[in-house]
């Protein structure tokens, strides 16, 4: 077996794959087609976040069976190719959690210091005591916005320095974050409250920009902002604006939406009020070591046993097994994204029903692939085949699964019924032939959606015109339509639209679809 280490790897990590036995060649700083000369030779590939495995890079791979990320991102690796390939892609989701807290706490303390501006100062030449006067965080509020892994930890270390932890998280239950000993809270309530806020969310197209004009309007003229997640997910001119303004008193920023940065290309650099590291959230010998003890365990298990771990595009199951299911658990992922991208509230309970045929086979690998589907909106690349459970536990989610072998009108059916703290919803699909998913039913609404791709699901009276109306709109907005299906509900005079579109709507694009006549509701979707 021969490995490819194409970005820098903790010396942890080279060692273990050679006493496994396994060939290592270290090779970094390729370019594009340097590596697509070369990958033919290996067997498996890690990365970090320096090498993107393009489609290209992909399909010139012709040994290629595993591809590991020393890390948690996998936005630099095509994940469909692969998988189209038989390409297991890997990551190491734990690996740096705690330095990725402690980092947005340096920052927080620096900003309360004025630590990077008061060194500068100094190599400048001066001593500008008065100039940098500071103030304590002890019995300040610590507003965290994202209260999964990171920011729980963020938490626990700002409670021991006797700050007050408030957090808004639209997807955990109100009574788990109290048990973390957080004070949930609405979003406008923790911009109002905090002296400072913290940001711990994935880029999501729900949180592209989603901290923007109105976030920094409704923050305190003292607050301070920090930001050490996902570069996006703040809108940058708006911080810019708030910074110049004085609406805050200060930000810190370790991501940005395009890097890397230069004065050149960023003009929040100008602000004296505001420090930003290089992208070194996860940049700690430690955490280095972690995630490449981890991948390199991983790929040497999975070379030499076939065990899979952390896989983010394949359950942890055998190869008889898999290639039963695998049309279920590809259409049960899909059921989980468009369950969490059409629920509201924080999830408390799924249920899921095995009917027909499909209750006599393994169900396990379904279930979980279901919850791996249902936190990818909102985990992106954090959440995998092996953690899905445990972050379901770790949430308080409480999963059933129960199995019928009556079933009137498929041979196979999986249906899910998800209970949030504002409501539930219920969605059911099949597997037309051997690998077609289809989406069957939406709470009471029957159809037949194929439940692929950008997606544009509607909620409108059923009377003359709606249809024709929406397509008229859509095709002036240049939004191009694949595939139209409607679902009714008689009895109410109600209809469901799902239509399977070439590129996601924008936001103005869909305001301007829930501004037609008869539109109760609309939302985009983004489907595997």
């Amino acid at each position: 077996m021969k490995v490819l280490i194409s970005d820098n790897l903790a010396a942890v990590g080279v060692q273990i794959l050679k006493d496994a036995g396994v060939d290592v060649d270290i090779n970094t700083g390729l370019a594009p087609e340097e590596l697509k000369k070369i990958i033919p030779e290996y067997d498996g590939l890690i990365i970090r976040s320096a090498t993107k495995v393009t489609k290209q890079i992909v399909e010139s791979a012709e040994k290629l069976r595993v591809v590991g990320r020393a890390g948690i991102g996998l936005d630099n690796v095509d994940i469909p190719a692969a998988s189209k390939k038989g390409i297991i892609v890997m990551n190491a989701p734990e690996g740096n959690a705690t330095t990725a807290a402690e980092h947005a706490l340096a920052m927080i303390m620096s900003l309360t210091r004025n630590i990077p501006q008061a060194t500068a100062s100094m190599k400048a030449g001066k001593w500008e005591k008065k100039k940098f006067m500071g103030r304590e965080v002890t019995g300040k509020t610590l507003g965290v916005f994202g209260i999964g892994r990171i920011g729980s930890i963020l938490a626990d270390r700002a409670k021991g320095l006797r700050m007050k932890v408030i957090a808004h998280d639209p997807y955990m239950p109100s009574d788990l974050v109290e048990k973390k000993g957080v004070e949930p809270v609405a979003l406008e309530e923790l911009c109002k409250r905090s002296d400072y806020i913290s940001v711990h969310v994935p880029l999501t197209n729900e949180t592209k920009n989603c901290i923007s004009t109105e976030f920094f309007k409704n923050m305190k003229s003292d607050a301070m902002f920090v930001d050490c997640a996902r570069g996006g997910v703040v809108d940058e001119e708006a911080l810019c604006e708030a910074l110049k303004s004085g609406e805050i008193a200060g930000a810190a920023l370790d991501v940005f939406a395009s890097e890397p940065v230069t004065k050149e290309n960023q003009p929040l650099l100008a602000f004296d009020n505001f420090i930003c590291t290089p992208h070194l959230g996860a940049s700690t010998s430690e955490a280095q070591e972690s995630v490449a003890r981890v991948i390199a365990e991983q790929m040497a298990d999975y070379l030499l046993n076939g065990t899979v771990s952390n896989a983010v595009n394949v359950p942890s199951v055998s190869a008889d097994v898999l290639m039963k299911v695998s049309p279920y658990v590809t259409l049960a992922e899909t059921l989980g994204s468009f369950q969490m991208q059409i629920s509201r509230g924080g999830i408390l309970e799924v249920n899921l029903e095995f009917i027909g045929d499909l209750s006599d086979m393994v169900t396990g690998p379904i279930t979980v692939a279901f919850l791996k589907g249902l936190f990818n909106p909102i985990l992106k690349s954090e959440v995998n085949y092996v953690n899905a459970p445990i972050i379901a536990k770790e949430r308080g989610i409480k999963v059933v699964e129960s199995k019928t072998s009556d079933s009137d009108a498929f041979t196979n059916l999986l249906a899910i019924r998800v209970r949030t703290s504002e409501g539930e919803n219920v969605v059911a699909g099949t597997v037309f032939g051997k690998n077609e998913p289809r989406l069957v039913r939406v709470n009471s609404f029957r159809m037949e959606a194929l439940p692929s791709g950008p997606m544009l699901f509607v909620y409108n009276k059923d009377v003359p015109g709606v249809i024709g109306a929406l397509g008229t709109t859509l095709g002036a907005l240049g939004v191009n339509i694949s595939r139209m299906t409607v679902g009714t509900k008689i009895e109410h005079g109600q209809n469901v639209i799902l239509l399977n579109t070439d590129t996601l709507l924008t936001k103005d694009q869909l305001d301007k679809v829930r501004d037609l006549e008869h539109i109760e509701n609309a939302m985009v979707l983004e489907l595997p």
